[in-house]
This record gives C-alpha cells, sequence and structure tokens, in this order.
C-alpha cells in the first residue's frame, strides 16, 4: 500500500495503520450512500441508490444497490443514464425502504454534498411514512476542506483523481458508491493522523414535502438551479437583539438541516422583508441553525463573530410578526 501524502505539510505517513481513535468513534461504522434523483427540488424522486458498508477502519463490508420507480418522469436521462422502460419494473421507494433502512441503520452516512442526498432519501423515507434511521453524516466536500487538500473544484471526480481512484460510471450510484468509499478511507486516514475532527453534522428529518410530484413529462421545472433573489428594499437595521422582534432589512444566513424546505423559508423570510445571506460575516443579523455547534462555514464564522444565532421553530416565530424598517412609513407599508 502507497504512503498517503500530508495535505498540510508535505510529510509522507504510513496507510496501514490509523491513529488512535475517540472512544466514541470505535464501534461506529460508515454508510457511504449516493442517490440519482428526477431533479433538484422538493417534489423530485430517487431512480437509484447505492450503498458501500465500512468498517470503523473505513474497510468495506458489504454493497448494495436497487433501481427505484419513481412513478413519474425520470428527469435528466442525459445524466443517470436512466429511462422511463428501465424504471417501470423497478420497486418503487416503499418497496426498497426496508432495505436501505437495514444497511444505514447503526452507521454514520458519508455523501459528496451530503445535504442533498440526505434530503431526497429523507423526504423519501417521510413520504413511506417512516423516518431514515440516520443520526448523523459526514460530507466528504466539508471534510477535504477542512484536510486542506489541493482540489482545483469540489466534484467527486476531482477528489477521486487525488487519491487515484478510477472512476468506471459516473452518475451511476452504485459506482459513485464505490468512487466516494475508496476516497473516503484514505482521508478518514488522514484525518485521523493528524487529528483534524469528521464534520459530524446532526441529521433532521425534512417534513415538508412541498406539493404533489409533477405528472409524467414535466420534470423540467423542478430540475433548475436555484433561483436568483431579488435585491432587499431595506437597508441592514443591524443585530436581532433575544427578546425583541425581526426588522426589515436584516441579513439571515440558515444553515445546516431544516425540518421545513430551505427554499420555503427563505421564500417566507423574504416575504416578510428579510435579506437572505449566503455567507456569515459581521454584518449579518442572525444565523438559524439547528445545530449552533456544527462544522459548517457559516456556523463557524458565527461564533468568530458572536452572530445571535436561533433554531428554525423560533425563526418560524419570529417570522410571525416582523417589525417594520424605521426608515419606512406606516402608510408605505
Amino acid at each position: 500500500m502507497h504512503a498517503i501524502q500530508s495535505p498540510r505539510d508535505g510529510l509522507a505517513a504510513s496507510a496501514s495503520l490509523p491513529a488512535p481513535r475517540p472512544a466514541a468513534e470505535a464501534d461506529t461504522g460508515f454508510a457511504v450512500v449516493d442517490v440519482e434523483t428526477t431533479g433538484l427540488g422538493r417534489t423530485d424522486r430517487v431512480v437509484s441508490a447505492g450503498v458501500y458498508q465500512l468498517d470503523a477502519q473505513g474497510e468495506v463490508t458489504g454493497h448494495w444497490y436497487t433501481l427505484v420507480n419513481p412513478l413519474r418522469d425520470p428527469g435528466p436521462v442525459w445524466i443517470h443514464g436512466l429511462t422511463a422502460d428501465m424504471l417501470a419494473d423497478a420497486p418503487t421507494f416503499p418497496e426498497i425502504a426496508g432495505e436501505l433502512a437495514d444497511r444505514l441503520r447503526g452507521r454514520v452516512m458519508v455523501a459528496h454534498n451530503a445535504l442533498f442526498d440526505w434530503n431526497m432519501i429523507s423526504r423519501e423515507f417521510s413520504r413511506a411514512g417512516l423516518r431514515a434511521p440516520v443520526e448523523q453524516r459526514v460530507c466528504t466536500m466539508v471534510l477535504s476542506r477542512d484536510l486542506g487538500l489541493p482540489l482545483p473544484n469540489g466534484k467527486l471526480a476531482s477528489l477521486a483523481a487525488h487519491f487515484g481512484v478510477q472512476q468506471q460510471q459516473a452518475h451511476n450510484a452504485l459506482d459513485d458508491a464505490r468512487v466516494l468509499a475508496e476516497a473516503f478511507r484514505p482521508s478518514l486516514q488522514l484525518a485521523r493522523e493528524f487529528g483534524v475532527p469528521l464534520p459530524l453534522t446532526s441529521c433532521v428529518a425534512v417534513t415538508d414535502l412541498g406539493e404533489d410530484s409533477p405528472a409524467r413529462g414535466s420534470w423540467s421545472s423542478s430540475y433548475r438551479p436555484s433561483r436568483k433573489r431579488p435585491p432587499c428594499p431595506y437597508p441592514n437595521p443591524g443585530r436581532w437583539r433575544d427578546g425583541t422582534p425581526l426588522m426589515q432589512g436584516m441579513r439571515v444566513a440558515i444553515t445546516g438541516d431544516t425540518a421545513t424546505e430551505r427554499e420555503l423559508l427563505e421564500d417566507r423570510a423574504i416575504e416578510a422583508g428579510l435579506h437572505i445571506a449566503t455567507s456569515v460575516s459581521r454584518l449579518t443579523s442572525l444565523l438559524v441553525t439547528n445545530e449552533p455547534d456544527s462544522w459548517s462555514g457559516k456556523a463557524r464564522k458565527a461564533r468568530e463573530h458572536g452572530t445571535p444565532v436561533v433554531g428554525e421553530d423560533a425563526f418560524l416565530q419570529l417570522l410571525r410578526e416582523v417589525a417594520p424598517h424605521p426608515g419606512v412609513r406606516s402608510t408605505d407599508q
């Protein structure tokens, strides 16, 4: 086995034995997951799922793959390669939910851009009247950043190339899960050797499923990039203070899992006259997160700047009564 280069100082470190690890992590296995979907929105569905099970050392102990009939148009066939005919006889998600749950239960879920995969899986379980048995996840995009890996971008292909892992069929759920599993093992070893904590994130089940899925053939409306938000018409009145209402123009950032679909949460904030910030700075009025001690960049910046933090439920309560901006006359409301 070849030596792994430290991303921090260039010193070679043996990959044969991982460094000692905290007792809390000792018996934890991992489930490396990839799902392909009909699109990117909250009404979109899973069309295939791949899982590689790893032990606590990152060694593969099993793998599993299934097609999933989304009961609608499969979406971007040119990306995942799965046509309606190929999926017609596949099981629906409720029919495979038990098998998938068995492969996730008791393990830390690992995925590349893990929030997306978790949201898709969580919604599918919710539609089936179940909860995905995942308590924590690790995003390999965040882990790569924390390790200081010299990657040109955040793509899985770049992470794979860095560790010499060969992709055989990009956007095939099983092969993407395999590639990620092979790249995660040396990442895990580097993290343990150089004392970089795994960016564990608590998983909050998504309960906002949106409206009924679009009819067959209308997938294109949901397969789209994030919408460009109009500028907030009110200047920033400053930071929010506990015990006071939100005020129009306040800069609000959101990070981590939310039970309410993120886009819907942002829409409600914008309708109330708030500014949705894509990052946290000293000018940010408030950070909304269900996990203030998380490893997300926004949560870290909030701690650095002393930005006020509230949970999702408290934020939804605050949105019920947002005060007018002091520079706006009541007749303008």
